[in-house]
């Protein structure tokens, strides 16, 4: 048995509700490396980082940080990152960091960790040594209760770069870790803790279920001789040469498919024959990609209730192969209207009888979705849509939209959820290259939409939206543990 698998039964037998608290240093726990690199690539980009800024960095990575002092020297260092920037301008660059780069290193297991204490009902922390916009966007995406960060000073909207108050590192987390217990009346005996630095063992040890993630040397010896779990987790990497081949070699497969189903509905008068074609090529191409799709369980409804509307979580460009592998014929879907500008797969799917929606014209929203009424009425065809409407950079469930539940009212036909695990760690979003690996997938009993109203629809899409974020929290452990799919992929850095 693995120490996550260990880590996922301790959470699960924890005590209920908001007096136990999860907490979570970000840089090295929540993220495999550090944001600061980010901050420091994209100022370099942007010709703002100066030699003098560089060698106080130099000098602070020679000496190394020991002590609150050493740290307090580092904010020094960064002043110039944050001095004479709008409040606004430095949220503005926490989130594009995030979108483009940091949110690709999330930690899928600590994600699931997180899902785990959600469940729970525990009070979700984070609690960073890091500045506010820098931990800002992960905070909003883990749905943070609280969020213990560095603050800098702000004077009538612009940010001075001085350090406001004790930064939050060492024993200054843990002393901000008891000022939040105190306040919101958690326990931290009953409460859990994560962290991978050296400096973070005051904060680890204020809490009674401490874990130390990937840490480093000293956090290590010091878990080892007092028995904190250690849970050694590692993003794999992969051969960009082979990433590239594999993904080429997908795209390659579904054009050929489309192109021979293309030419036969033409010869056969029947548009129909590139839908038909189009899952074998899909097949192909995601086992040439060293993509393998796998259906945990509920695999019979996919076919049971049809017609349908089939509704998924959307995370990655994969998501719509990894649909058309399921799902296989007698169906179309419903997409934005940027999709069908996209070369040679717009007009793929347009041909192929995709519903493209205006999402900036929602007066329009009732006669755009009219053609999807229409194919799962009168022709018997099934609808796939994702209802959160775009991709999400974390695995988080985003809002849903009520237009498919709408449709699938309107057509007396259910609701059958798609939940799918992997398909952002295998093509990210802000990716072009496909990583080899497995999707997992939950298919969830069809939900029934006779009785729905429209007047209630926001709260039926808010159902069916839970029932996503459950079965993703109580995902089969076995999916997670040492042996795991994950430890099967190639591992060659780029």
């Amino acid at each position: 048995m693995s120490a996550f698998t260990d880590r996922m039964r301790a959470i699960r037998a924890a005590p209920t509700g908001k007096k136990v608290a999860a907490l979570f240093d970000y840089d090295g726990t929540l993220i495999e490396g550090f944001s600061a690199a980010a901050i420091m690539r994209a100022r370099m980009r942007s010709m703002e980082f100066g030699l003098g800024e560089l060698a106080d960095y130099l000098l602070i990575g020679l000496r190394g940080v020991v002590s609150e002092q050493d740290y307090a020297e580092v904010l020094a260092a960064t002043k110039p990152t944050f001095a004479g920037k709008t409040y606004t301008e430095m949220l503005e660059f926490g989130e594009d960091l995030f979108k483009h780069e940091t949110a690709a290193k999330l930690r899928p297991q600590m994600w699931q960790i997180l899902l785990a204490h959600r469940e729970m009902g525990h009070t979700i922390v984070i609690a960073s040594s890091a500045t506010r916009f820098q931990i800002a966007p992960i905070a909003r995406e883990i749905e943070a209760d609280h969020a213990l960060a560095t603050d800098v000073e702000v004077v009538d909207g612009v940010l001075t770069g001085r350090i406001l108050g004790r930064p939050l590192w060492g024993p200054g987390k843990a002393a901000a870790v008891r000022a939040l217990a105190r306040d919101h009346e958690i326990d931290l005996g009953a409460s859990f803790a994560y962290s991978d630095g050296n400096e973070d063992i005051p904060y680890l040890e204020s809490v009674g279920h401490p874990a130390a993630v990937s840490p480093r040397r000293l956090l290590r010896a010091e878990a080892e001789a007092r028995g904190w779990p250690i849970l050694d987790l590692k993003n794999p990497t992969y051969n960009r040469a082979g990433m590239l081949a594999r993904t080429g070699a997908f795209y390659g497969s579904f054009i050929a498919s489309a192109a021979v189903g293309f030419t036969a509905g033409l010869v056969r008068r029947n548009p129909q024959t590139l839908v038909e074609t189009l899952p074998t090529g899909v097949d192909v191409g995601l086992s040439l990609a060293g993509v393998h799709v796998r259906v945990l369980d509920g695999g019979e409804y996919l076919t049971s209730d049809r017609p349908c509307v089939f509704v998924f979580n959307h995370q990655s460009k994969l998501d719509l192969p990894v649909m058309i592998n399921l799902v296989r014929s007698d169906a179309t879907g419903v997409a934005k209207k940027e999709v069908q500008r996209v070369p040679v797969v717009g007009q793929i799917l347009d041909q192929a009888g995709l519903v493209f929606i205006d999402r900036a014209d929602p007066s329009r929203a009732i006669e755009q979705l009219a053609p999807a009424v229409k194919a799962l009425r009168e022709d018997g065809m099934s609808l796939v849509v994702a209802p959160e409407g775009t991709r999400s950079a974390t695995p988080r469930i985003g809002p849903f939209k009520k237009g498919p539940f709408h449709i699938a009212a309107q057509a007396e036909v259910p609701v059958v959820p798609v939940v799918m695990r992997n398909t952002g760690e295998l093509m990210w979003r802000g990716s072009q290259l496909i990583r080899p690996g497995i999707v997992e997938v939950r298919v969830l009993p069809p939900v029934d939409t006779t009785e729905w109203r429209a007047e209630e629809m926001g709260t039926h899409a808010e159902e069916v939206r839970q029932m996503f974020v459950t079965a993703l929290a109580d995902w089969p452990l076995e999916s997670f543990t040492d042996d795991s799919p994950e430890s099967e992929q190639e591992t060659v850095d780029e």
